[in-house]
């Protein structure tokens, strides 16, 4: 596989905090000139990932973009979003970016909304921020059944695989991250495929870095999504199956051990024996046709009523346990922004 071919360009001046958009470009010409001229002047930097597009993005960036903001990185292999992603974001750390904001070039993201998403890093009250559709009941309403329903039981699922209980639509695009927190992501541990939203989570819950939902509508249009579903679904359960068990183990028996972790440990034994045991007699008594005596059903009911109860005691710690403390820098050891330097939010 090649190395991405960048666009030599000067770099812009650097104010307080330097602000950064990398969009990931597949068949997205239709749309990403608008996107382009779209974003506001608190952007210093714009990477345009070409993405091995068939359809020449980059250099249709080139041609018609006079934006001197913009520069175009070449892949010679397609990588998926998650690959052009990473390419963006170590682009823009080279190029001393504080923030990267993630946006996609098909339309559906406002660029009006960069100060917005951004705004919880910008404030050091995050380290990632992200995109949440469903906050208001009028967007829930306009967005597609099947987008509405794969999102919500995807949102369950990484609530698990990632330990962050109070965030939602996970597979949103319209991110936000610090530097600081770019610096701890493995990127070679990181999804360049469909799975790249999530897995940044996941190895952001890893690192303990701080997320923030940021309320925001979609943009529904003639974009054409490049997700298959029937054949997406199966890896993207099997892979957050495998992600929840390794944070679950490194998280309460590897890096610590806690009361949770015994809680864990006894309620699985409990509920497993209870179901076990009772399913057994279960079956003994349809079989011989004798009715199960009172101290048969208590051995298998009680370890079964504490094993629930000790998982639900497991349970509440877990959502307890996100992380709060941001991991940039606090004001405290950087020359502090003025209040004005951060970038309206849109009306």
């Amino acid at each position: 596989m090649g190395q991405p071919k960048h666009s030599q360009l000067p770099a812009p001046s650097r104010p307080d905090q330097t602000l950064a958009v990398v969009i990931p470009s597949y068949r997205v010409t239709a749309h990403v000139l608008d996107v382009i001229a779209r974003i506001g002047p608190e952007v210093a930097m714009i990477f345009v990932v070409d993405d091995a597009c068939p359809d020449a993005s980059g250099a249709f960036v080139e041609t018609h973009c006079a934006d001197p903001r913009v520069r175009v990185i070449r892949h010679e292999q397609n990588r998926g979003v998650g690959g052009a992603m990473i390419t963006g974001y170590r682009a823009a750390l080279e190029a001393g970016a504080d923030i990267v904001v993630k946006i996609d070039g098909d339309g559906q993201m406002d660029p009006a909304l960069i100060p917005r998403i951004a705004r919880p890093v910008l404030a050091r009250q995050a380290d990632y921020a992200k995109g949440n559709r469903f906050h208001s009941l009028w967007n829930v309403r306009r967005m597609p059944r099947v987008r509405l329903y794969g999102n919500a039981g995807l949102s369950f699922m990484t609530k698990l695989s990632s330990g962050y209980w109070g965030i939602f639509d996970p597979t949103n695009g319209y991110t936000a991250i610090h530097a600081a927190a770019l610096e701890h992501i493995e990127f070679a541990n990181v999804s360049e495929r469909y799975f790249f939203e999530t897995d940044m989570l996941i190895n952001l819950g890893n690192a303990r870095a701080v997320v923030a939902d940021v309320p925001m509508e979609a943009v529904y249009g003639d974009e054409v999504s490049n997700l298959h579903i029937r054949k997406e679904l199966w890896p993207f359960l099997r892979t957050h199956l495998r992600e929840t068990s390794k944070r679950i183990f490194y998280t309460y028996f590897l890096r610590d051990f806690s009361p949770a972790s015994l809680q864990l440990l006894f309620g699985t034994l409990f509920l497993l024996f209870g179901t076990i045991y009772g399913s057994v007699e279960w079956v003994h008594s349809i079989s011989s046709g004798q009715v199960a005596s009172t101290g048969t059903v208590m051995v298998a009911v009680l370890p079964i009523i504490l094993g629930v109860q000790f998982l639900l005691n497991f349970l509440s710690f877990d959502m307890a346990n996100e992380p709060r403390v941001p991991i940039q820098p606090p004001l405290s050891l950087v020359d502090t922004p003025r209040a004005d330097a951060l970038p309206p939010e849109p009306r």
